[in-house]
């Protein structure tokens, strides 16, 4: 599928989950019907290494369900980041696995877990649970990080989503995002062989080599698909809230007006948040294009191109969480009391807004920024920047 197709496939997606997207968030059940979709689609077969089209596609499907866009965004992510590692036969054995369309991937790399590979005679034993464990419990395969039991490296291994000693216990019952199957993953002694360690670090690796610096990416990709996350959920929280005044707002009395698009106050309420959600589509895109400029450096990457980066990257999920929380929210101001109402489901784009922003603070992407003007520092290399 070349990147035109891509783009059509996706809106395509879009509108088919549009369709019932409310009633899907009211029901709150794991999204195996959504990832089905995806499959069929042939949307889970894209390069994962062109981050242009699977960037706009994740936002794209994320207008009309953010959570399955996050879905899709993270997929890509990960079968992109398997080739960062050491094990380049088990990257491309899970590449062509995606490539047939059939395979959905996901992972389990909260920094927080308490998850530990153990050696044995005849390889690994994972045992511990993962918190905000995105997409493992509809997934194919997982990518999951653990700690080795001597503490002296991290591990990430690829293992099928169920086998045995897998579980997911049903504790995903949030605000929003609820389609994304984001709760916890438990392992209870998973055997896997040497042969599925993808990736090992040591944990007195050094932090300007080469290899660390290409794989620190990682956490900036996070970054840059949650952006193109939050532009989704922007654009498709006015989309509806345009057609629902449109098609159903009355004006106000005291406006002397016979329909609520004369309104001037309403022009421009949604005349601001056109600019401002255009600002925001540009810093993401933006964002995306340092981020593959950064990918084609290779193990050429420095230090500074990594900085200059983070810095891009952050200032789009700067823009790109403020938007999304304001925007959502004041739609309101613009459709009038009676879209308040549970069925119209405008709420739905303001919860996935604010639970996705929580993510990681973006009080700290802005300190980054502040920073690099005042002190000329780049941000520090995190799981999260």
């Amino acid at each position: 599928m070349n990147p035109a197709e891509a783009i059509t496939t996706a809106h395509t997606v879009a509108e088919r989950l549009r369709a019932d997207a409310v009633e899907r968030d009211h029901a709150n059940q794991p999204p195996h019907a959504e990832i089905e979709l995806l499959r069929d689609s042939g949307l889970l077969a894209l390069d994962p290494d062109d981050h242009p089209t699977t960037h706009a596609v994740t936002r794209i499907v994320a207008a009309t369900d953010p959570s399955i866009g996050h879905l899709l965004g993270y997929h890509y992510l990960h079968l992109w980041r398997a080739t960062l590692y050491d094990n380049a036969e088990l990257a491309t054995s899970l590449r062509q696995e995606a490539a047939t369309g059939r395979v959905f991937v996901a992972a389990v790399s909260n920094p927080r877990d308490t998850i530990t590979a153990t050696t044995t005679s005849d390889g690994l034993r994972v045992s511990g649970r993962g918190a905000f464990a995105t997409g493992c419990a509809v997934a194919d395969r997982l990518l999951v990080s653990a700690i080795r039991d001597d503490h002296t490296a991290r591990l990430v291994v690829v293992m099928h989503g169920s086998c045995s000693g897998v579980s997911h216990p049903p504790d995903w019952d949030n605000l929003g995002q609820r389609l994304t199957a984001s709760g916890s993953v438990a392992f209870d002694d998973v055997r896997v062989s040497q042969g599925d360690v993808l990736g090992t670090f040591p944990a007195d690796e050094d932090e300007s080599s080469p290899r660390h610096l290409r794989l620190s990416l990682v956490s900036l990709a996070f970054q840059a698909v949650l952006t193109q996350v939050l532009v989704g959920i922007t654009a498709g929280a006015i989309d509806e809230a345009a057609r629902y005044t449109r098609e159903r707002s009355r004006p106000w009395p005291a406006s002397g007006l016979g329909q609520a698009v004369d309104d001037p106050h309403v022009l421009t309420g949604y005349g601001e948040f056109t600019a401002v959600l255009a600002a925001a589509r540009l810093l993401a895109d933006q964002a995306t294009h340092a981020l593959t400029e950064a990918d084609t450096r290779g193990p050429a990457l420095t230090p500074a191109e990594r900085g200059r980066t983070a810095l891009t990257v952050s200032a789009a999920k700067v823009v790109s969480s403020r938007l999304a929380t304001d925007a959502t929210s004041r739609i309101f101001e613009f459709t009038g009391a009676r879209a308040t109402a549970r069925a119209t489901g405008l709420d739905r784009f303001w919860r996935d807004a604010r639970t996705l922003t929580l993510h990681d603070p973006v009080a700290y992407k802005a300190r980054e920024l502040g920073d690099h003007l005042l002190t000329g520092r780049y941000p520090r290399m995190t799981a999260h920047s």
